[in-house]
């Protein structure tokens, strides 16, 4: 029984358990169930300031160097700068995990640039002893996804890019391995700088358009009303369209939205698809009351069917709360009814969207 390991080491060989917690660093699914279960609890009881990593990456780059050297430096000497070596491979891999943890804290996420961003040390190569005289030197990535081994200074410049740019990624906290290695994929790999063909970028724009000029004329015709502009947020509406149309191209056939208030209306007309015609008659008082209690009109709810390259998709906007919070459990007891009644025992047929105002964008 491995929960008593501490009792019985002895029966162990080191090495095998070395290996094996090597192999769980890299893959915990491919080590046995009751050993993940002691490493992850291993961890949790002794945890570190920084994860562990796994040694392969750095004994792979012992292997590819360790020949060169022996041929081109003094006899006595390779040990000595492979131990030098050895300790700025590491030192890289520590930095590259630094950015995945706190990158976030330095991104540029301020657009006036007013907010002033704090001094993180675990940011910089310094703080690993990493010189300038080390820029030029070609160190092995580890798991960083894209490139398999480049100069120091491409490596900081990549991780720069991707974890202090414009979005700031939190999830290392995650303790799904699978999940964790998705979004990570995703951020460093080739999607994160999607090459975006000509109709796409038009079709962006032209989604941008609508929705800045939906407020542009909402803000100049009914002057003083209320209506929790979109403004600042416009894209939202492109991300909502990218969302639906890749929604319903893997199977989506229902989609329920929780909205915040702010950019309700820009959403039911271009997104819904509701008629601007109903929207000013709702501003100027004209609908009657036979369309419900005379609730105002960025608590009102819509629904629509919308196309997409896997077929038609339905889009219920739920009716908003005066206490919007109660939205959340709302659309999705929505949604698990939706399943059920579809018999969706896969849940992968109706998709819950919540929105809650502008940090959520």
């Amino acid at each position: 029984n491995i929960n008593n390991l501490s009792e019985y080491s002895y029966l162990y060989n080191a090495a095998f358990i070395d290996d094996l917690y090597e192999t769980y660093l890299a893959n915990p699914a491919q080590v046995s169930e009751e050993w993940r279960e002691y490493f992850m609890r291993l961890q949790q009881e002794q945890p570190l300031e920084q994860p562990e990593i796994p040694h392969a990456p750095i004994k792979a780059a012992f292997a590819q160097i360790k020949a060169p050297l022996h041929n081109n430096l003094r006899k006595g000497a390779d040990d000595a700068t492979l131990a030098v070596f050895a300790q700025k491979q590491a030192a890289v891999l520590r930095l590259i995990n630094a950015h995945r943890f706190r990158g976030h804290q330095q991104a540029n996420l301020d657009p006036l640039q007013l907010q002033e961003r704090p001094y993180i040390e675990e940011l910089y190569p310094e703080f690993y002893g990493l010189t300038q005289a080390d820029r030029d030197t070609v160190f092995h990535t580890g798991s960083l996804y894209g490139v398999d081994k480049a100069k120091l200074s491409d490596i900081i410049k990549r991780v720069k890019t991707i974890y202090c740019g414009t979005i700031g990624a939190e999830y290392m906290h995650i303790t799904d391995t699978k999940q964790k290695r998705w979004i990570q994929q995703r951020l460093e790999g080739a999607q994160a700088k999607p090459n975006f063909t000509k109709t796409t970028k038009l079709n962006i724009l032209k989604r941008l358009t609508a929705a800045q000029g939906l407020e542009e004329f909402l803000h100049t015709k009914y002057v003083g009303q209320k209506r929790f502009s979109l403004e600042g947020g416009e894209s939202l509406i492109p991300l909502m369209d990218v969302l639906i149309q890749n929604a319903g191209s893997m199977g989506i056939e229902e989609i329920v939205i929780g909205m915040a208030h702010r950019g309700r209306l820009n959403v039911l007309v271009n997104i819904l698809g509701k008629r601007p015609k109903d929207i000013f008659s709702e501003f100027e008082g004209k609908m009657g009351t036979q369309r419900g209690s005379g609730d105002v009109k960025y608590h009102l709810g819509f629904s629509s069917e919308v196309m997409t390259p896997g077929g038609q998709v339905h889009l219920a906007m739920a009716f908003n709360p005066s206490h919007l919070e109660i939205i959340n459990p709302v659309v999705e007891g929505a949604v698990r009814a939706r399943q059920d009644r579809r018999d969706d025992k896969n849940h992968n047929q109706v998709l819950p969207v919540l929105i809650h105002g502008d940090a959520a964008f």
